[in-house]
């Protein structure tokens, strides 16, 4: 299978890069401040991995969101939709004056992803499926002679879920070079602290076959060097680990103790967008 040469560009402007997920930052920011909470945790965490999957590794086009040579990113976990959406906005996708109905009935931006939102390559709300999805696409675009590649987000949540392992198995078993899985470790789910050992997350995939790295997710230089290592694996899918922060960018949340799913107050909102803003 060729890949289109010459993408992304050899360098990678991380300074604009961590402009771009600051700017998603705030953005969901903006959007958990209409209802008041939500999934930002999360969001606020994998926003430099969205950054540079968006700007500057995938290769897709924002007017042509059907095109059937496009990579593909799934985001497994839907709850993490904040993210996602912050992402396309800065994009263009749709409008940032949408932004604020995130959660609201008749939103296209709910708290979980929805395949009527353009975009939206996967629906993410149960979770577990999202590999088994990737691997699905990578098989069938290799058959295909497409240089496309799948960029596959999960959670290490979703490591609990049988289903995941399955897929990372076939994947290595179909030799999957055009899969790459970027493995989000914030070490919570719903009610707290990961409730299962999953640790050495990194020896597990290299254990099913995957070639491995495991990184500072909020690291832009190592996220970009990550990604470019990906891009030159043959023979094998890539499974990137990334140790995320929730909250990442905003200290009261990052020093959150439950922070799968916040709730801020109407008054501290202020105080939270100033928190961001100071951030390098």
């Amino acid at each position: 299978m060729t890949r289109i040469p010459n993408h992304p560009p050899a360098k990678a402007d991380i300074a604009a890069l961590k402009a771009r997920a600051k700017h998603m930052r705030n953005h969901m920011l903006v959007m958990a401040r209409g209802p008041g909470q939500g999934y930002i945790g999360q969001g606020l965490g994998i926003a430099d991995v969205l950054a540079a999957i968006y700007f500057h590794e995938l290769r897709w086009s924002p007017e042509n969101l059907t095109d059937p040579n496009r990579d593909r990113f799934l985001l497994s976990t839907g709850h993490y939709s904040i993210a996602l959406w912050a992402a396309l906005a800065e994009a263009g996708i749709f409008p940032l004056e949408e932004l604020p109905t995130y959660g609201a009935d008749d939103s296209r931006l709910q708290m979980s992803t929805l395949d009527t939102t353009p975009g939206v390559e996967i629906i993410g709300g149960s979770l577990g499926h999202g590999l088994g999805q990737g691997v699905g696409m990578a098989l069938g675009l290799r058959l295909q002679n497409s240089s496309a590649r799948i960029f596959c987000e999960l959670s290490d949540g979703e490591l609990q879920e049988g289903s995941t392992w399955e897929a990372a198995m076939a994947g290595s078993n179909f030799r999957l070079d055009n899969l790459v899985a970027l493995i989000d470790c914030n070490g919570i789910q719903a009610d707290g602290a990961i409730v299962i050992d999953i640790e050495p997350v990194a020896d597990k995939w290299r254990a099913f076959g995957w070639q491995v790295q495991e990184i500072d997710g909020n690291d832009m230089a190592a996220v970009v060097a990550a990604l470019e290592q990906a891009r030159a694996t043959e023979g094998r899918p890539h499974a990137i680990v990334l140790r995320t922060k929730p909250g990442k960018g905003v200290p009261t949340l990052e020093q959150r103790e439950k922070a799968h799913f916040v709730r801020v107050e109407p008054e501290e909102w202020d105080a939270l967008i100033l928190e961001l803003e100071g951030q390098p």
